[in-house]
C-alpha cells in the first residue's frame, strides 16, 4: 500500500471501558475496519519521510443502550487544534446551511437579538446566516485556524473547546443563547455529558440545542462505512439519544431525517419541562430503528461487513480493468472519510495519481499516510486523466455538474459509494 511501511502501529491514548451515552460496561465488538492514520491529519512535503502513528478503527454497540460507538480516543487537542475541513468550501453546503438556519429560526421562533451560540463553528459559515436574519451571534471552536478565519470575516468566534466552564462565563459575558447549534459535531465529543452540562447552563428555558449528526441507520442500510473515522467517536440513533438526554435533564422534542452525508439526523432538544411538545418524528424512527437494528444484530452486523468486502472488491477490480487498458485515474475530493475509504479499499498510489480538491487549506499537501498528492482541480484539465473516482461521494452531482467539460473532452466519473457507478 504506497508509502504503508513508514506507518507504524502505535496504541491509542485512551481506550474507553464505558458506554458513552448510559455509562454501560456491556460492550461488544461489531465491526473492525482497518487501521489508519488521523482523517485530517494532512503531510506536508517536508514531512513525507516521518512515520505516521495508525489507529485501530473498531466500532462497538453498547448492549444497555445500543449505543454503536468507538472506545479508542485520540487527545482532541491533536484532532481539532489544527483542522483543514472548511465550511465554506461547497457552495452546495453553503445554500444547505442556509436553509437550515432558516429552518431553525422559523420553527422556534427566534427574534432579532436573539443570540445563538454555535459549538464547533469552523469559519462561521452557518452563523453568517443568522447574522443576516439580524440575530446575535458567537461561535466556539478549538481550531485556531478556523476561529481567526471567522473572526476576520465578521464572526465572533472563541478557540477554545465547549465545557460546562465555558458556557458559564459566556453566560455571564453574552447572556443565556435561545438557540445552542452543534453542526456535526456531537459525534466528536468524548464527554458528551459534559456537553449537554454547558448546553443546560447556556441555554433559555425555552431555548432549544439543535444539532445535526450523521445517522447510523442510513451508515448501516447503506454501508457508508467511510464516515467511520477517529474524529466521530459516536454513530447516533433516535432511541439511545432519547434516554441518555432524559437522564441529563433534557428531553428530544422533534427529529429529521435529511439527505446531507449520505444521511444525517437533524435533533431538537429543550431543558426538561420546556414548552414545545415533543414530535411524533421521534416515536417514529425509534420504532423504525427497532424493526432494522434491534433484531438479528449479530447477522446484521455481518451483512454490513459483506456489502463493505463487495464494494471494495467491486471497486478493486474496476481500476485494475482501467489501468490493465492503459487508463488514467485520479481522485476528486479529499474530506476526511477519503482515508477511511482507501484503507479499507487497499488503494494507494498506484491506483490514484493525486486528488483534486475545493479547498486551497488542502492543496499542495499529500493524504494521510498514502501520501497522494492533493492539487487544485484545474489540475484535471491539466494532467487529464481518463477517469476521476469521487471520494468526496456526498457531493458527486455538484461536483459532476461543475465539471461537464471533464465529462465532455471524454473522460469519466467514478462514484464509489452508496452504490458504486460509473458517469
Amino acid at each position: 500500500m504506497g508509502e504503508k511501511q513508514m506507518i507504524r502501529e502505535t496504541p491509542v491514548m485512551q481506550r474507553n471501558e464505558y458506554c458513552r451515552l448510559c455509562s454501560s460496561s456491556s460492550l461488544e465488538l461489531v465491526i473492525a475496519l482497518e487501521p489508519t492514520p488521523l482523517a485530517n491529519s494532512l503531510v506536508t512535503a517536508e514531512q513525507l519521510d516521518v512515520a505516521e502513528d495508525r489507529y485501530p478503527l473498531d466500532v462497538f454497540i453498547c448492549r444497555n443502550c445500543s449505543h454503536i460507538q468507538l472506545l479508542d480516543v485520540v487527545d482532541p487537542e491533536i484532532l481539532f487544534r489544527d483542522y483543514a475541513y472548511v465550511s465554506g468550501t461547497s457552495q452546495l453546503y453553503v445554500d444547505y446551511l442556509k436553509q437550515y438556519a432558516n429552518d431553525v429560526i422559523e420553527v422556534y421562533g427566534l427574534k432579532e437579538g436573539d443570540l445563538v451560540v454555535e459549538i464547533g463553528s469552523n469559519d462561521g459559515t452557518l452563523l453568517r446566516h443568522f447574522v443576516n436574519r439580524g440575530l446575535r451571534v458567537l461561535g466556539v471552536d478549538p481550531a485556531r485556524n478556523l476561529a481567526e478565519m471567522a473572526e476576520q470575516s465578521g464572526i465572533p468566534t472563541i478557540a477554545k473547546f465547549f465545557t460546562p466552564d465555558l458556557a458559564k462565563e459566556l453566560k455571564e459575558t453574552h447572556g443565556s443563547a435561545k438557540l445552542l447549534i452543534a453542526n456535526h459535531v456531537f459525534a466528536h465529543a468524548d464527554n458528551l455529558k459534559s456537553v449537554v452540562d454547558g448546553v443546560r447552563e447556556l441555554l433559555t428555558s425555552d431555548g432549544i440545542f439543535a444539532f445535526e449528526v450523521s445517522y447510523w441507520l442510513d451508515v448501516y442500510k447503506k454501508a457508508l462505512f467511510d464516515t467511520i473515522y477517529h474524529e466521530h467517536l459516536s454513530y447516533h440513533t433516535v432511541g439511545p439519544l432519547t434516554g441518555f438526554f432524559a437522564r441529563n435533564g433534557m428531553e428530544l422534542v422533534d427529529t429529521q431525517r435529511v439527505n446531507h452525508q449520505g444521511g444525517s439526523l437533524r435533533c431538537m432538544v429543550q431543558l426538561e419541562g420546556g414548552p414545545w411538545p415533543q414530535n411524533l418524528s421521534v416515536q417514529r424512527l425509534i420504532r423504525e430503528e427497532d424493526e432494522h437494528l434491534s433484531t438479528g444484530v449479530n447477522t446484521g452486523f455481518k451483512d454490513l461487513s459483506e456489502l463493505i468486502e463487495l464494494g471494495r472488491r467491486q471497486l478493486t477490480e474496476l481500476l485494475a480493468s482501467i489501468q490493465a487498458e492503459g487508463g488514467r485515474v485520479a481522485g476528486y475530493g479529499a474530506p476526511a472519510k477519503t482515508t477511511t475509504l482507501m484503507y479499507q479499499f487497499g488503494l494507494d498510489a498506484g491506483q490514484l495519481e493525486f486528488i483534486a480538491d475545493d479547498s486551497p487549506l488542502k492543496q499542495g499537501l499529500f493524504t494521510p499516510g498514502l501520501h497522494i498528492p492533493i492539487v487544485s482541480p484545474e489540475e484535471i484539465y491539466n494532467r487529464r486523466p481518463d477517469y476521476l473516482l469521487v471520494l468526496a461521494w456526498n457531493f458527486a452531482d455538484s461536483i459532476m455538474d461543475r465539471h461537464r467539460a471533464f465529462a465532455e473532452a471524454g473522460a469519466k466519473f467514478i462514484v464509489p459509494l452508496p452504490t458504486l457507478r460509473i458517469c
